[in-house]
């Protein structure tokens, strides 16, 4: 699929790079992301990368929407081949008891034992492709096939904040507590978003995210650390 270059209104052009959730068109909407706040176009106001396009806001009465597309059009080219800097986030996850409600479901759905689960979850590095449904909630890939189920059919009104869940072949976690109907297979004890801080949300588009599994010990004092404002996730800077 050719790219294409949308109008969303009179404020906004979307970049549509393919119409599937696929690594290697995350990693070209990422690209442009970087390239478009690097090229500091006057009158661009915000980029919001999704699974495949990626929507650039502007000030419409600074750059209108055929001059930008334009400058954009410079930049998806300019941009092809570039490698994206990424951030690499070990986050502690506890899968034991009542931190991890749905993980015997999920064994019995995918004929894995609870541990087979927990090893190919943690085991894995994720991509996190997006940002939505709540403040800081990271649409997380990609899955390991033996993991991958639809979601629950009968949704929960009320997910606890930190809750590691999977479905539709991602991972997530709830930052907050709100509704979802995703498999709960266990929960961090770390914030995934801050308002006091000038960057509320812990993970960004293009980051990578490691679980490493902890025991409820060590769940309740991370936690106890996090609320003391006592704990940094550790992390470090990958080249994607």
């Amino acid at each position: 699929m050719d790219v294409r270059f949308l109008t969303a209104g009179d404020s906004a052009v979307v970049v549509e790079f393919g119409d599937r959730v696929d690594r290697s068109l995350s990693e070209r909407v990422l690209r442009l992301s970087a390239s478009v706040r690097a090229a500091n176009i006057r009158g661009v106001l915000e980029t919001v990368p999704t699974y495949r396009s990626l929507m650039v806001l502007h000030d419409s009465l600074t750059i209108g929407a055929s001059r930008l597309i334009a400058e954009l059009e410079c930049l998806v080219h300019n941009a092809a081949g570039e490698k994206n800097q990424a951030t690499l986030w070990y986050i502690p996850a506890c899968y034991d008891g009542s931190h991890a409600p749905d993980l015997a479901d999920v064994a019995a759905r995918t004929g894995l034992t609870g541990a087979d689960i927990v090893q190919r979850h943690s085991s894995t590095v994720f991509h996190v492709y997006m940002l939505g449904f709540v403040p800081g909630f990271p649409y997380m890939g990609d899955l390991p096939d033996a993991l991958v189920l639809p979601r629950r059919t009968d949704p929960r009104v009320k997910v606890p904040a930190g809750s590691v869940a999977i479905a539709a072949g991602q991972t997530a976690i709830y930052p907050v507590e709100s509704p979802g109907g995703w498999h709960l297979i266990g929960a961090t004890p770390v914030r995934l978003f801050d308002v006091r801080l000038p960057k509320p949300a812990l993970l960004a588009p293009g980051d990578k995210v490691k679980f490493c599994q902890i025991g409820g010990a060590e769940f309740d004092e991370i936690r106890a650390a996090v609320n003391a404002d006592a704990y940094r996730v550790p992390c470090e800077s990958v080249v994607a």
